[in-house]
């Protein structure tokens, strides 16, 4: 509303924010917890990310920020191949760190850390392995990425590379949603990604989950 009392139309700046999630790894195949593992992607992971990269790149990103595991340093790089830009590596963007869940499949924790599991399933905040909270992902990885967002130009698109529940707690607190609901947002597949548009009202999730060809979610989210 502007100074006389006349309502304005209050338009964002028009910048996207786009998610994209690294390529498959063979701790994906085997529904391993990587966490904070280090792990590479597979050949198949690696085509994923050329595929997804000729889509994104048609988007004309202005930047690219990158968490520093390899898994998604090297799909980053498939999109920084055909654009020229640089990519930006920050370790707020890794994977939720998952204590001694990780290098476990999802059938060995549920056999070792079976109430634990289940809590976390039920919406409960859970130290998974005796790791980070969701909302403490969201504390270390949201602020990256808006201040990424702050450089862009007027209708600028940022590009996100991380990992599957990074990605959630990240959408989940831009959007302003309560952490009892972030599991709400279902998982992403491999190499497919998220869009966040900015209106007069804040961060809006424009397309979610969005790629070329429907993959199954594996990973740590799911």
């Amino acid at each position: 509303m502007s100074a006389t009392g006349e309502v304005t139309d209050r338009k964002g700046r028009g910048r996207r924010i786009i998610l994209w999630r690294h390529g498959q790894t063979s701790w994906n195949v085997e529904r391993r917890f990587q966490g904070t593992t280090d792990v590479e992607l597979t050949e198949a992971g690696l085509e994923q990310a050329r595929r997804a990269a000729r889509l994104l790149a048609s988007l004309r990103p202005d930047a690219i920020v990158s968490s520093d595991l390899q898994r998604a340093v090297h799909t980053a790089a498939e999109l920084a191949a055909l654009t020229g830009l640089d990519v930006t590596r920050d370790e707020s963007l890794r994977e939720t760190y998952a204590g001694v869940w990780q290098g476990l499949t999802h059938e060995e924790i549920i056999a070792r850390y079976g109430e634990e599991y289940a809590a976390w399933k039920r919406g409960e905040a859970v130290r998974r392995g005796g790791g980070e909270l969701e909302t403490e992902v969201a504390d270390r990885a949201a602020p990256v990425v808006l201040r990424h967002v702050e450089k862009l130009p007027e209708d600028g698109t940022l590009v996100v590379v991380s990992h599957g529940g990074t990605i959630r707690t990240t959408i989940g607190r831009l959007l302003g949603l309560e952490a009892l609901h972030w599991e709400s947002l279902g998982g992403l597949s491999n190499c497919c990604w998220s869009v966040l548009g900015e209106g007069a009202r804040g961060w809006r999730l424009l397309e979610h989950n969005a790629g070329t060809l429907p993959e199954p979610v594996l990973g740590d989210d799911d």
